[in-house]
């Protein structure tokens, strides 16, 4: 039952992307020809208008498929016969639609939360060795070693980056912002063998209002997005090892590992790969929307489009290199499940 709502979880967020897409497709006077939801061979659909609508038997994607968006066209309501602002807000709208869901996601679980978790300190635990390095009750967070904390994970996740567990902090301090070089943290090592630091100082609650529920919900959403382009760096300079990276059927797995734990472990995961898509998705790299993207803003500051057949040799490569490295996550996740 776990793994069928796990691969529900992940249609919902591919149909989410798929339905930005189609939607502004539409409203521009674009023909969309398909829309499908899995990939592979097709296992049932309707066909209302000029769209198919198709459910396919690999439930790891989807794809709007509209007229003229891969090869000339002359037939009206093609892809290219609209303005190119037109065709970059239907580029864009899959990624944003990714966006907004995990921003009302974050929103649904700040207001399930008893109170929303602040980063302002409001106690230590004894012997405390923040506290006698410099950090004090009162203290705002507002970055570690130079990269902002919008919220509270981000303290969390800025721990887990720190080296020699010692980390330089910016604090709002009786309204003045303070510079704390060198805060240490003590630590423990975990029964895996590896070294953890100990979060030795609790924080206040803030206030569960509306405005209050918006503000760290957006927060929120632009942390994970930061989140996600981080931990791709961390990935290519090679802080991250690429078996750390999850692909479908790691996804899946996870969902069904967090479905256990009730109800908000799996809408932050959720939250967590809906805007990780979205964000995914506009990396300027070809066969993503990204690349399609860059394409677009060339022709709108340069009034003409790029030769099509380098537009295809791009996107082709593009989708090569994907498909390899999805392969090679894959291989990776089936790997962690059964080793």
């Amino acid at each position: 039952m776990s793994i069928i709502i796990s691969i529900l979880i992940f249609s919902i967020v591919i149909l989410i992307h798929e339905f930005g897409h189609f939607v502004t497709a539409k409203l521009s006077g674009i023909k969309v020809n398909e829309f499908s939801i899995g990939m592979g061979p097709r296992l049932c659909g309707v066909k209302k208008g000029d769209t198919e609508y198709n459910i396919r038997i690999f439930p790891i994607g989807g794809f709007v498929a509209m007229e003229g968006e891969d090869e000339d066209s002359g037939s009206e309501g093609s892809f290219n016969s609209v303005p190119v602002q037109s065709r970059i807000a239907v580029v864009v709208a899959g990624a944003v639609n990714n966006i907004l869901l995990g921003f009302f996601i974050l929103c649904l679980m700040n207001n399930m939360q008893g109170a929303i978790t602040s980063k302002t300190v409001s106690s230590f635990y004894d012997g405390a060795m923040t506290e006698k390095t410099g950090l004090r009750v009162n203290d705002e967070i507002v970055a570690i070693n130079g990269r902002k904390c919008y919220v509270a994970d981000d303290i969390i996740y800025e721990f887990a980056r720190t080296e020699n567990e010692k980390a330089d902090f910016t604090v709002i301090r009786d309204g003045k912002k303070v510079e704390l070089k060198d805060v240490t943290f003590d630590t423990y090592v975990g029964e895996d063998g590896v070294k953890q630091l100990v979060l030795d100082f609790t924080v206040y609650p803030i206030q569960k209002t509306v405005p209050n529920i918006a503000k760290e919900s957006l927060n929120g959403t632009v942390s994970i997005a930061r989140l996600a382009f981080l931990s791709l760096v961390d990935m290519v300079s090679g802080r991250v090892e690429l078996n750390n990276m999850a692909g479908p059927v790691g996804v899946v797995s996870t969902i069904s590992e967090v479905a256990s734990y009730g109800i908000e472990p799996v809408l932050y995961i959720v939250a967590l790969i809906t805007i990780n898509l979205g964000v995914f998705n506009l990396i300027p790299f070809p066969a993503l929307d990204g690349g399609r993207l860059v394409f677009l803003l060339y022709e709108l500051v340069m009034k003409k489009p790029i030769n099509e057949k380098y537009q295809i040799a791009l996107n082709l490569a593009g989708m090569v290199a994907l498909l390899g490295f999805m392969a090679v996550v894959t291989f990776s996740d089936i790997s962690k499940i059964f080793f």
